[in-house]
């Protein structure tokens, strides 16, 4: 009896050895199916595209007998400098708003003049606002009052345009005014803030209606004018660009904004026949309508819509 209870014992203990092994070999071999490999899986690499670069454009914007500069930043901001006369109210705005601008960084009034600042109210009024940037200077006129009250009321303050002052600097980009350099002219003009934009090797000059007595001054005080574009002063005027002036500027490209058949005589036969010397691709408003250059901070380019 002791031996038959031990045969069965050892037979007992075979099964449940047996079942157990089967339960294991069948777990490993459906996990098998399940184990992801340790090695990375291959797959066919993506094309290694260079990032399109950032650009810098610079509107010059058709507006007649007046200026209006749209700088669009390659970091995305956006930069006014004038807004025309008040007659191009809807010509300066609708420009804004077709190129999907609802925010202006800085805007800069370079001189209280109506054809540079006439607009710049109802800018302000329609589109969300940065710094304002104005020469410490007024005038007994509708369209400066209008300004200030319109500044006012959007609780704005103006940051005083005078040599010296940075407007932006950062990663190669830099916006600095360069005049006015006094604090006290006779004419309005030469209150004009005068800009040198610069993005990495490129760099253009936005002069508003400077006249020759603030080009001599900006000589004298060293200043680094050498770009590029240059903003011919005053619409190409004869009391501004003068010789010595361009000579240091040096410039590529010089853009007149101007209305076709103006009082002025603008611009000068004198004027026109300097940049003609100099080797400067002169372009006009006038002539070409609104003159954009995009810049990637290495190579320029233009292009005109009339």
């Amino acid at each position: 009896m002791g031996n038959t209870m031990k045969k069965l014992f050892i037979i007992i203990l075979a099964l449940i050895f047996l079942t157990v092994c089967a339960k294991i070999w069948s777990d490993q071999a459906n996990n098998k199916s399940n184990v992801q490999s340790p090695l990375p899986v291959q797959t066919q690499s993506e094309p290694n595209v260079p990032a399109k670069p950032a650009v810098l454009k610079v509107h010059f914007i058709d507006v007649g007998q007046g200026d209006a500069i749209l700088v669009q930043l390659p970091d995305g901001r956006n930069m006014l400098i004038d807004a025309a006369a008040r007659e191009s109210e809807s010509t300066v705005m609708g420009y804004l708003r077709e190129r999907g601008v609802d925010r202006i960084d800085f805007i800069v009034g370079t001189h209280p003049h109506e054809d540079h600042i006439g607009s710049l109210d109802a800018v302000i009024k329609n589109f969300k606002t940065g710094e304002v940037i104005m020469p410490e200077v007024t005038t007994n006129t509708r369209v400066f009052y209008d300004l200030l009250q319109v500044i006012k009321e959007r609780g704005l303050s103006i940051k005083k345009a005078r040599a010296g002052v940075s407007i932006f600097e950062n990663s190669g980009l830099s916006a600095k005014l360069l005049a006015p350099q006094a604090t006290e002219y006779e004419s309005l003009n030469n209150y004009s803030a005068v800009i040198f934009l610069k993005y990495q090797d490129v760099a253009f000059l936005l002069t508003g209606d400077a006249e020759s007595e603030s080009e001599k001054e900006m000589l004298a005080a060293g200043c680094d004018v050498k770009a590029q574009v240059l903003k011919v002063s005053h619409h190409g005027s004869s009391s501004s660009t003068t010789a010595k002036f361009l000579q240091a500027v040096s410039p590529s490209y010089a853009v007149i904004s101007v209305g076709a058949g103006n009082d002025y005589n603008h611009p000068h036969p004198a004027v026109l026949d300097r940049l003609a010397r100099s080797g400067a691709v002169t372009l006009r408003t006038d002539q070409q309508g609104t003159i954009v250059f995009e810049s990637d901070g290495k190579v320029i380019n233009y292009s005109t819509s009339k």
